[in-house]
C-alpha cells in the first residue's frame, strides 16, 4: 500500500490496515515523498511493515518525467515483497504500471478536481501532464475507489467514464468518550493549501465571542504559507493531540471549498461536538441535516453561524447527537469489510486469468 507522510492518506491508511489486520490482511507499506516522523514510522511499523521509496509525489513535482521511474519501482518492489495486490493511494502510480498483480487504486484527491473545485477552472497548461496521467491511471487500474459520491462525480466529470469506479466510504476508529469541554471552537487541516480555506476562517475569527483553534501546518512543501492572524494557530500536532482538542471543542468547524471526504468532520462528529461546515457537495452528501453550513467563500457566513452555535446551548445538543448518530455510519470496520472483499475478488480474478495463461 502506498502512503505519504504529508496529508490525510496517512491516518487513512493506518486506520484501514489496522482493521484490515484483524482479517487476515498483511500489508507492507511504502511511502514516497518526504519521509515520515520517528512516530509515524513506529506507528505504520506497529500495524504492518514500512517501506521508505526515494521517489515523489506526483502533486510535488513539475512534469510526468520527475515520476516516470516509479512504476517499474513500484512493480519491482511488489515482486520482491510477493505481494498478492497493490494499494496505490494516487492513481497516477497505476499509470504504465506493467504487472500481473491486481492494482487498486484510490482518488483521496487530485490536482484535475482540486482546481475544478478550488479555482472553478482547468489546470494550467503546465499541469496538463496531471490530466493525461492520472487518465492512463484510472484507465490501467482493475479497481478505482471514491470516497464519496460527490468525488466520484467529479472525478468522471474531469476524466470522463471510469467504469470501475466504486464508492468505499472512509471511516474513523476514535469512539466517544465522556470529556468535560469548553468554550472553545475547534479547525484542524493543511492550512498552507488554499483547497481547506484557512484565510476565510482566520478572518471570521477576528469577531468570534469564542476563541477559534486551528491545528495544522500553515506552510507546505513547495513554499505555501498561509498567515494566521485571527485565531490561535496551534502548529501541527499529532494525531492524539488533534483528537484530544476535538473532545474539548465544543463546536469544530471545517471551512474546506474542495473536500473528497473529510476526515475531521467525521472525527470531530465522534467526539461529541457541533459541526459547521462549509456548503460544498461533500458535506451536504455525508451531514445534511447533522451541522450548520455556511458559504465557503463568506467569512460573515462562517461568524453567523459559530455565533448562532455558541448562544444556543440546546441547538448544540441537537446538532452534536444527530452528527455522532450519523457518523457510525463510517466505521473503519465496514470500511475494511468493504476493501476486503474488492481485494478477494481482484486476486480471485488475478489467479484465475494467471491459470488460463
Amino acid at each position: 500500500m502506498t502512503v505519504d507522510a504529508i496529508g490525510g492518506v496517512w491516518r487513512y491508511a493506518m486506520d484501514l490496515a489496522a482493521e484490515l489486520k484483524v482479517l487476515g490482511v498483511e500489508t507492507v507499506f511504502v511511502c514516497l515523498g518526504p519521509a515520515p516522523s520517528a512516530q509515524k514510522a513506529r506507528e505504520a511499523n506497529s500495524i504492518g511493515r514500512l517501506l521508505v521509496l526515494d521517489a515523489p509525489l506526483d502533486w510535488l513535482v513539475e512534469s510526468a518525467e520527475a515520476v516516470s521511474r516509479l512504476p517499474s519501482m513500484i512493480a519491482d518492489l511488489a515482486r520482491r515483497e510477493q505481494a498478492d495486490l497493490l494499494h496505490l493511494n494516487l492513481p497516477s502510480q497505476a499509470a504504465g504500471l506493467e504487472t500481473d498483480i491486481p492494482v487498486l487504486a484510490v482518488s483521496h484527491s487530485c490536482v484535475v478536481t482540486w482546481f475544478a473545485g478550488v479555482r472553478q477552472s482547468g489546470v494550467p497548461d503546465a499541469w496538463e501532464w496531471q490530466l493525461d496521467l492520472n487518465r492512463s491511471g484510472f484507465q490501467r487500474a482493475d479497481a478505482v475507489i471514491s470516497p464519496s459520491r460527490s468525488h466520484a462525480e467529479m472525478l468522471e466529470r474531469a476524466y470522463g467514464a471510469i467504469p470501475q469506479l466504486q464508492v468505499v466510504h472512509n471511516g474513523s476508529r476514535i469512539e466517544n468518550e465522556l470529556t468535560e469541554k469548553r468554550d472553545m471552537v475547534f479547525a484542524a487541516g493543511r492550512w498552507w493549501d488554499d483547497g481547506k480555506n484557512g484565510a476565510v476562517l482566520d478572518a471570521a475569527a477576528r469577531s468570534l465571542d469564542w476563541p477559534l483553534i486551528m491545528a495544522g501546518s500553515n506552510t507546505g512543501p513547495n513554499g505555501q504559507h498561509l498567515p494566521i492572524a485571527h485565531a490561535s494557530h496551534q502548529g501541527e500536532l499529532t494525531h492524539d493531540e488533534t483528537v484530544a482538542l476535538m473532545r474539548e471543542a465544543k463546536i469544530v468547524v471545517s471551512p474546506s471549498i474542495y473536500e473528497p471526504f473529510g476526515l475531521a468532520p467525521l472525527e470531530a462528529a465522534r467526539a461529541g461536538a457541533a459541526l459547521v461546515l462549509s456548503d460544498v457537495p461533500t458535506y451536504r452528501e455525508l451531514w445534511d441535516g447533522c451541522a450548520l453550513f455556511a458559504d465557503p467563500r463568506d467569512p460573515e457566513a462562517f461568524r453567523s453561524a459559530i455565533s448562532r452555535l455558541s448562544s444556543d446551548a440546546g441547538l448544540r445538543a441537537v446538532l452534536a447527537v444527530r452528527a455522532y448518530e450519523r457518523s457510525l455510519h463510517f466505521t473503519v470496520s465496514a470500511q475494511a469489510r468493504a476493501m476486503a472483499a474488492i481485494y478477494e475478488r481482484l486476486a480471485t480474478r488475478g489467479k484465475t486469468l494467471s491459470a488460463a495463461e
